[in-house]
């Protein structure tokens, strides 16, 4: 066994860990389980700029309560620097397992050092945190949570003071505060319930209710909610969406809202849910089959921290039919640019959502712009038009998280419920089933078909076969497809494109083909985002579209080799 990997498994069978952990640690070790030790050791568990987020277990690089304890001294110094100990931190979680021990220990730590807390009784979506940083005036927020990571997972979300996750330059300054914090001595700590009786301390689940209040406010025709006959039908897939969402609903004036009682409850296994992934067809399965049964309208999924939603619909044909996060988004946005003010007002998307977007925005002469993916760029961007006097419309990424307001800078899963139920019921009364919405939005358009392949390449292996395709990709990019010419190569590492490097690489091709490669900046995947387009008359011209989509995907792949 690699000496230095076994060294550090042994430093976590000290007196400085609790019994379990100790356990769980030695058991490996007398195994002689290299494997497990190698991936639990080989790194610490990277601090992004946007958190934590990994499988929960024992270990350097998994979450648990010794990296939260870390992870949150190295960000009460940054913050006890920046002057914000009074005005406090904002702490919620999710339904995951071992969320409320996290966010309990993240609680003891920023008390301990003499900053204020913020706290969630109960669960709190991702949108809720956001939006009570702002109201409270807080210098940052914490949520634990995976997001829609599968049930092993748990991670930890850092917001700062405008209420969006990290962003320049406090991401990189928190980042190295953390790096300090390199063993558990350097940790003020005291057990959660001598924090819970400190005067810094305030639990604020009023919050809740006055984000519900706050987001009815959101909706743009209330009297079309209240007199339609919409039958909703709403998931939390087991996280914290489960009371907030229906609330809110109902507040609007939807009448007939059912929750999918088998996954309406939260539960850290996921019990009921075959994934917590709205994005899945596994995932809303179970849903859209009662959907179906029960004669809904509508099916609309939360993931565990409500920060992201999947839909299903009624197709005209009868059945229940997924949509992608990127027809999700193009729905929001043209009924929105149909039904508000458009004045000085502007969108944001990333640059691996639909080229749509930015077409429909600019025949209705609003602004758009795009940013790298990860939402605390639309944050960015929302602040920087606010600032400039524009007024915020819409900003969303294909990845199903969605915000129509500004008070709110994260992803917001609560709201775009209720707007997309809203867009439901007005093209219900227009006699329309969103099929035939999106078939008229192809006609006007063309026809863009988006889907995504991942690869999962796990541990230290992955990481390096991750970067070894990509650095090969940029260096021999495939000159054609088929017969179809490669256009450019646009490579987000270097300056030219006027965002921030990042690890991304678009290939155009011709015959707008796009084709984009990424590292997930969450999880052990490499991603590719593949756009096609095509003029269309009708529905069989897309199911031409869609074959020829299909075909290229394919092909590129196999030249991959992937």
């Amino acid at each position: 066994m690699n000496p230095e990997i076994l060294k550090k498994a042994q430093e976590w069978t000290t007196e400085e860990y609790d019994t379990s952990t100790r356990q769980e640690i030695q058991k490996l070790i007398d195994s002689d389980n290299e494997m497990e030790l190698t991936d639990r050791f080989w790194q610490d568990l990277e601090f992004g700029t946007g958190g934590l987020r990994g499988t929960r277990g024992a270990g350097t690089n998994r979450m648990n309560i010794y990296n939260i304890r870390k992870v949150t001294q190295g960000l009460a110094n940054y913050i006890l620097g920046q002057g914000g100990a009074k005005k406090g931190v904002v702490i919620g979680r999710d339904s995951r397992i071992y969320s409320l021990e996290f966010a309990q220990e993240a609680a003891s730590v920023l008390v301990e050092n003499n900053i204020t807390v913020y706290f969630f009784k109960d669960l709190a979506p991702t949108p809720v945190i956001s939006y009570a940083i702002r109201e409270l005036g807080a210098k940052a927020g914490i949520m634990n949570t995976a997001s829609h990571n599968p049930k092993e997972y748990n991670g930890y979300k850092v917001f700062w003071e405008d209420g969006a996750q990290l962003t320049p330059p406090h991401d990189k300054n928190v980042i190295v505060e953390v790096r300090k914090i390199d063993e558990l001595s350097k940790v003020r700590s005291v057990p959660f319930k001598v924090t819970e009786k400190s005067p810094l301390f305030h639990y604020c689940d009023e919050y809740l209710d006055s984000y519900v209040q706050e987001a009815k406010g959101f909706a743009i025709n209330q009297k079309l909610c209240k007199e339609t006959d919409l039958k909703i039908l709403y998931s939390p897939l087991h996280g914290c969406g489960y009371k907030i969402t229906p609330k809110l609903l109902k507040k609007i004036g939807f009448k007939n809202v059912t929750l999918f009682a088998d996954q309406g409850t939260p539960d850290g296994n996921f019990t009921n849910a075959p994934s917590p992934n709205p994005e899945e067809h596994k995932a809303m399965l179970p849903g859209m089959e009662y959907a179906k049964a029960n004669n809904m309208d509508i099916f609309i999924a939360t993931d565990p921290d409500a920060d992201r939603i999947g839909v299903a619909y009624k197709h005209s044909n009868g059945n229940f039919e997924l949509l992608n996060g990127n027809q999700i988004g193009i729905l929001i946005e043209y009924y929105l640019l149909k039904n508000k003010p458009l004045e000085n007002s502007f969108l944001v998307s990333t640059i691996v959502s639909t080229p749509l977007i930015g077409q429909i925005a600019a025949e209705n002469e609003v602004a758009y712009s795009e940013v790298l993916t990860g939402f605390k760029w639309i944050a960015i961007e929302i602040e920087k038009n606010l600032t400039a006097g524009k007024n915020f419309l819409f900003g969303m990424e294909e990845s199903h998280g969605y915000n129509i307001s500004d008070k709110v800078r994260d992803k917001d899963g609560v709201s775009a419920t209720a707007i997309f139920a809203e867009l439901a019921a007005y093209y219900k009364k227009e006699g329309k089933t969103l099929d035939q919405v999106i078939l008229d939005i192809a006609i006007k358009y063309g026809h863009y078909k988006e889907s995504q392949h991942s690869v999962t390449l796990l541990g230290k292996d992955g990481v390096d076969k991750i970067n070894e395709i990509m650095d090969n990709l940029r260096k021999n990019p495939p000159k054609k497809i088929g017969m179809i010419e490669l256009l450019k190569t646009v490579d987000y590492q270097n300056d030219t494109t006027g965002l921030p490097p990042s690890n991304v690489l678009t290939l155009h091709y011709e015959d707008n083909i796009r084709i984009i490669a990424r590292p997930s900046g969450t999880e052990p995947k490499l991603k590719f985002y593949f756009s096609t387009h095509g003029e269309v008359a009708c529905i069989h011209c897309v199911i031409e579209v869609e074959k020829d989509h299909e075909e290229i995907k394919k092909t590129f792949l196999q030249i991959l080799n992937i």
